[in-house]
C-alpha cells in the first residue's frame, strides 16, 4: 500500500457517469432514511410538497430549500442536545464535535460509530493524495479538544500508519522541540499558524525551521494555502512541500485536498457527499461544464447516521477547475476563496480579504505578511478609503510603502485602501484560525 498511488482508486479515478449513478442509489437511500429517522428533515420534505421518492435524478434536489447554519442552531435549541435533525439516538453517538462559533454559536455534530468509520476512510484518501505515508512522523499542530479538525485527523494518521506526535496547540515550544527530538517529517497545521510557529522557531529559539527536517506542510481550516505568496512564504520558511485541504464542521472534516500537482484540491468524497455549487446571490444550480466555475458550495450527506445534512450552504466560495489533473483522478478540483461572510463590497467591487493578502505578501521582506482590515461599520459594505493595518518587517521601511502597497491594491483589486504601518509583531498572532478583519463599531 505504501507505494500505491491512490487511496480507494475505485472513487478518485471513477468516471462521471459511473459517479452520478452511485451517488443517485445513495441518495435515494439517504432521503428515505431522513424522512424515517429525522423529524427536521421530515418537516422539509412535507414544507416542499415532495416526497423522497419524488427525487428520481441529482437536478430534482433543487426542489428542497437549503438548510442554513441557523436552521442547525435552531433545531438544536428545539431538542438539545443534538437536534431534531440528529436522526440517530444519543446512545448510539460515540463523539461529539463543535464548530467553532466563528459566526455564531457553535453547533454540535454527533458521530455514530459508523460515521466515525466513514469519516477515517473519507480523509484517509486526503491525506494520502498529499503524501502522508505510513513511514512519516507526523506533528499534530492543531487542537485536539471539541475542534473537528483534531482527533478525527489523529484517527487517519493512525489508521495509514504513520507515527502520531499528538501536541496541539497551546504550547508552541513544546510543538517546535517535539518535531526536532521526534525528527517528524509531517506538519499539519493552519496556514497563518505555520507561519508563525516559523517566527518563533527562528527568533525565539534560535532555530532555522528548514533544518528542522519537515518534508511537508499540510495546511487547512481557513484560506491561504492555496494562495500562492502564502504558499510560498511557507515553503521558504519550512523548505518543505505545502498542501492544502479543505473542510467543513457541519459536513466531514476534509472533503478536498490538493495532490502532488498541488494545482486545486481534489473533491475526494463524491461517495460520501452530493456537492452542488450554487450562484450565492440568486441560489440557482451553477452548470460545471465551462473549465472553471466560481460559486457557493452546497453540501448534502449520502452516507451519513447522526446529524445528517440536506442541501446545507456552507458559505464558503471557490473555484471549480473541471479540466483533468495529471495525476489521474477524474474529480472536480476545487480553491477556496473566501467565505461569503467575509466578502467586502467597496464600491461595487467583490474584495476577498485573501486576495488583500497576496497583494501585500508580494511586498515581501519589507513585510512580514501580517495584516488586518479594520471595519469601523458592518459590511459587506465598505465605503473607501479601507483601512488596512500593515505589518512591517524588521528595520526601516522604505518611506513610500504605504503608498506603493496602496498603488498595488487599486491597480489590482481596484478599490482604494488607506494602508497604515505598524511594527514589527505588533499585530496579534494565533495558533488557529486566523482573523483577517477587525471590527470597531
Amino acid at each position: 500500500m505504501t507505494d500505491a498511488k491512490y487511496y480507494t482508486p475505485d472513487i478518485e479515478t471513477i468516471s462521471a457517469d459511473s459517479l452520478v449513478a452511485l451517488q443517485m442509489e445513495k441518495l435515494q437511500k439517504q432521503l428515505a432514511y431522513l424522512n424515517e429517522s429525522s423529524p427536521f428533515h421530515r418537516d422539509v420534505f412535507k414544507a416542499a410538497g415532495m416526497e423522497p421518492g419524488d427525487i428520481k435524478t441529482l437536478s430534482d434536489l433543487s426542489g428542497l430549500p437549503f438548510t442554513e447554519k441557523s436552521d442547525l442552531r435552531k433545531s438544536q435549541e428545539l431538542a438539545p442536545p443534538l437536534g431534531r435533525h440528529a436522526a440517530a439516538d444519543m446512545a448510539d453517538v460515540v463523539r461529539v464535535h463543535a464548530s467553532s462559533g466563528t459566526t455564531g454559536t457553535p453547533s454540535y455534530v454527533g458521530l455514530t460509530a459508523y460515521d466515525k468509520q466513514r469519516w477515517i476512510e473519507c480523509i484517509s484518501r486526503s491525506y494520502w493524495a498529499q503524501g502522508l505515508r505510513r513511514d512519516d512522523v507526523f506533528a499534530m499542530g492543531m487542537s485536539i479538544g471539541f475542534f473537528v479538525g483534531g482527533l478525527p485527523i489523529s484517527n487517519v494518521v493512525e489508521h495509514i500508519g504513520a507515527t502520531l506526535l499528538p501536541i496541539g496547540t497551546g504550547a508552541s515550544d513544546r510543538l517546535i522541540s517535539s518535531i526536532q527530538k521526534m525528527q517528524a517529517t509531517v506538519l499539519a497545521t493552519t496556514p497563518s499558524y505555520a507561519n508563525y510557529l516559523a517566527e518563533i522557531t527562528r527568533d525565539q529559539m534560535g532555530i532555522d525551521p528548514a533544518s528542522l527536517g519537515v518534508k511537508r506542510v499540510l495546511v487547512g481550516a481557513e484560506p491561504g494555502g492555496g494562495i500562492p505568496a502564502v504558499r510560498a512564504q511557507i515553503e521558504e520558511n519550512w523548505n518543505a512541500i505545502c498542501t492544502e485541504s479543505i473542510g467543513n464542521a457541519d459536513v466531514i472534516t476534509i472533503h478536498s485536498a490538493e495532490c502532488e500537482a498541488q494545482d486545486g484540491c481534489h473533491f475526494m468524497v463524491g461517495d460520501y457527499l452530493l456537492m452542488e455549487i450554487i450562484d450565492p446571490d440568486t441560489g440557482e444550480v451553477l452548470s460545471l461544464d465551462a473549465p472553471h466555475v466560481e460559486g457557493e458550495m452546497v453540501f448534502t450527506h449520502l452516507d451519513r447516521q447522526c446529524c445528517p445534512v440536506l442541501r446545507f450552504r456552507t458559505r464558503d466560495r471557490v473555484t471549480v477547475d473541471t479540466r483533468p489533473c495529471a495525476c489521474g483522478r477524474t474529480s472536480l478540483r476545487l480553491r477556496c476563496i473566501g467565505r461569503s461572510d467575509d466578502l467586502l463590497i467597496v464600491r461595487g467591487v467583490n474584495v476577498w480579504p485573501s486576495a488583500i493578502r497576496d497583494v501585500i505578501l508580494g511586498f515581501k521582506p519589507a513585510v512580514t505578511g501580517e495584516m488586518r482590515i479594520v471595519l469601523t461599520a458592518p459590511g459587506p459594505m465598505a465605503a473607501p478609503p479601507v483601512h488596512i493595518q500593515v505589518e512591517s518587517a524588521n528595520g526601516t521601511p522604505p518611506a513610500d510603502l504605504a503608498t506603493q502597497i496602496e498603488a498595488a491594491l487599486r491597480a489590482k483589486l481596484i478599490f482604494t485602501a488607506r494602508v497604515d504601518l505598524v511594527g514589527p509583531r505588533s499585530l496579534p498572532r494565533t495558533e488557529m484560525k486566523a482573523a483577517l478583519i477587525e471590527h470597531r463599531y
